[in-house]
């Protein structure tokens, strides 16, 4: 129902670390389930203003977008500073299965959290067969 996407983005990321370049926007930590006739899906965005998330669903592409600041004071000295600052984003492919017009959005405690339906077309279903004596039974399929 899900497909990760960009499976080189981890190499990608500790190579700019490491020069010191970021070409593009900093990783953003996912996780998914399966529960029942949902699909959960969990970004970490700690520290993230959520006026800075932008989710944007076309056709079957997830998109977000946020953004971390660092919180610049005066007459301060930053002594280490490890912490990924700036633009994170990631897209999921998400299947013809899931119902993305009543997809559900919070975030709490530095997580972004979806759920998204399964369409009632994907969902297991009892498929009636006629036997050859005219006689009904219920088959789960």
């Amino acid at each position: 129902m899900l497909m990760r996407t960009d499976p080189f983005r981890d190499i990608d990321r500790v190579f700019e670390q490491l020069a010191g370049s970021s070409s593009r926007p900093a990783v953003m930590h996912v996780d998914a389930e399966r529960d029942g006739d949902w699909i959960n899906v969990y970004f970490d965005l700690p520290g993230v203003d959520p006026d800075s998330i932008d989710l944007t669903v076309e056709r079957n592409v997830l998109s977000v977008r946020a953004e971390r600041r660092r919180q610049l004071k005066d007459d301060v000295e930053t002594v280490i500073s490890e912490r990924p600052m700036g633009v994170f984003s990631r897209q999921l492919f998400l299947g013809d299965t899931l119902d993305t017009d009543h997809l559900e959005a919070t975030y709490a405690d530095g997580v972004l959290s979806l759920r998204i339906p399964v369409s009632e077309r994907a969902r297991p279903r009892k498929i009636s067969i006629a036997s050859g004596d005219g006689g009904r039974r219920q088959i789960k399929g």
